[in-house]
């Protein structure tokens, strides 16, 4: 009889059911199978999983060997909030195929104690997390820019190669899957080039979660002492530019008024943000790329026509104006 992929992780790990206290799957990922293991000595797990067959983006390939990166690399931070990687197995041809363990974090996703905040509560939260933020971004990549899995190919000597190959992809992604787009995929290249030169001035391949929005932010504590128990889902980071962070930090927000946020990331980060003219147009293609992702994973993930219409009322408008805020100040 077959087994789950978690099950057949767990026993190769030689934990049976009798070492489980107790099992849960791990509601609000879009991609991998994640489930929170209790075991009976104490230990508490989370295991992800790849699905089994995913017509994913190209960018979307052994995307837990990103995730294992990122974890090993923010544990220089010494930054109790990452969760630790216990096992992992990221060669897809294993029994167990790929898969990866860490230590379960503390508290549930920060928008499900939105309600529940006070604004000093709020206050206090953004300043931590923009400390947290400040400590990733300190750490360098050795070997170049770009994806660690290196689905698009080799890691990259500089940000422009890297990041052209990156939007270059899920731009091929778009046309591939028939994707709807606001501007042709060709127009939409010409004012990503349009930009391209201000990746230059990028010369550090820095730690880039490039997904935190709120369902990755882990809130824990009672009223009136909360704060962040973990920042997960690591599986989308890549070495670049520490700027990107602010696309889903400050999700279809102003990320320069996150006024406590800046404030808690220049208190730790070597370089705190100064939203130059440059940096706001490099936003402007990091606003684009993600938007891309966002309109074009709509086909793959088969999310059905109401989803996808809504997606698109909520994301081309903004996707067009990122354009223009590249190339309304060509230099």
């Amino acid at each position: 009889m077959s087994v789950d992929a978690t099950t057949a992780v767990l026993e190769a790990l030689g934990v049976g059911s009798r070492g489980i206290a107790s099992r849960e799957t791990l509601t609000g990922g879009t991609y991998n199978t994640v489930t929170r293991v209790v075991l009976t000595d104490g230990r508490d797990w989370v295991v992800k999983t790849p699905p089994g067959h995913h017509a994913g983006l190209s960018y979307e390939k052994r995307l837990l060997t990103n995730e294992v990166t990122f974890y090993a690399s923010a544990a220089a931070t010494g930054d109790r909030t990452i969760p630790q990687v216990v096992h992992s197995e990221l060669d897809p041809g294993a029994p167990t195929g790929p898969y990866v363990v860490m230590t379960a974090r503390p508290g549930l996703p920060w928008h499900d104690f939105a309600p529940q905040l006070t604004d000093a509560e709020h206050r206090g939260l953004r300043t931590e997390f923009g400390r947290i933020v400040g400590r990733l971004h300190g750490v360098t990549g050795a070997a170049g820019f770009g994806y660690p899995a290196e689905p698009l190919g080799a890691l990259s000597p500089t940000w422009r190669e890297a990041f052209t190959g990156m939007t270059d992809a899920v731009l091929a992604d778009a046309e591939g899957f028939g994707a709807r787009l606001p501007r042709p995929a060709g127009q939409i290249r010409e004012a990503l080039a349009a930009g391209a030169g201000l990746l230059d001035e990028v010369t550090r391949p820095a730690l880039v979660h490039f997904d935190l929005w709120p369902g990755n932010i882990l809130v824990t504590g009672p009223t009136g002492a909360r704060r962040i128990g973990g920042v997960v889902d690591g599986e989308r980071m890549f070495w670049g530019d520490p700027v990107a962070e602010l696309v889903s930090v400050s999700l279809f927000g102003r990320p320069e008024e996150d006024t406590e946020f800046l404030a808690g990331y220049a208190s730790t980060a070597a370089e705190p943000f100064v939203f130059t003219a440059s940096v706001r147009r490099r936003l402007g293609l990091y606003r684009a790329y993600l938007y891309l992702i966002m309109l074009t994973e709509t086909v793959p993930r088969g999310l059905g026509a109401e989803a996808a219409d809504r997606t698109w009322r909520e994301v081309a408008p903004r996707l067009v104006e990122a354009l223009d805020e590249v190339t309304s100040a060509r230099e």
